[in-house]
């Protein structure tokens, strides 16, 4: 089984932390065909318990071509309204970037 990013394990301490306070992840993957199944047993493997969504073309899936994605792992943080506010977060500064949302209470 392979792991879908190095930066899972942040990913998952941060949807546990903030779930409940309407953090939402959407994974989306950028598998080719006959993909599927090492798809699926990486998402078990990295335990992601968000939503996850592929359409199996690979770069020309439609979420990568409409958001200019060139490298993974890529994400974006969206405000209430659907407005990109940060880009390609990770580590220390994904988690202080939350703590200012959920519990400082600004974007």
């Amino acid at each position: 089984m392979r792991s879908l990013t190095g930066g899972n394990p942040n990913l998952v301490k941060a949807y546990d932390q903030y779930k409940d306070k309407g953090f939402e992840i959407l994974g989306v993957s950028m598998d080719n065909p006959g993909q599927r199944d090492a798809w699926l047993e990486a998402i078990e493997a990295d335990g992601l318990t968000w939503a996850q969504v592929s359409d199996l073309r690979g770069t020309k899936n439609e979420a990568v071509v409409l958001y200019g994605i060139t490298m993974i792992p890529a994400n974006f943080l969206l405000d209430p309204d659907g407005k990109i506010i940060a880009r390609d977060l990770r580590g220390q500064v994904m988690t202080d970037k939350l703590d200012a949302i959920f519990n400082d209470g600004g974007m």
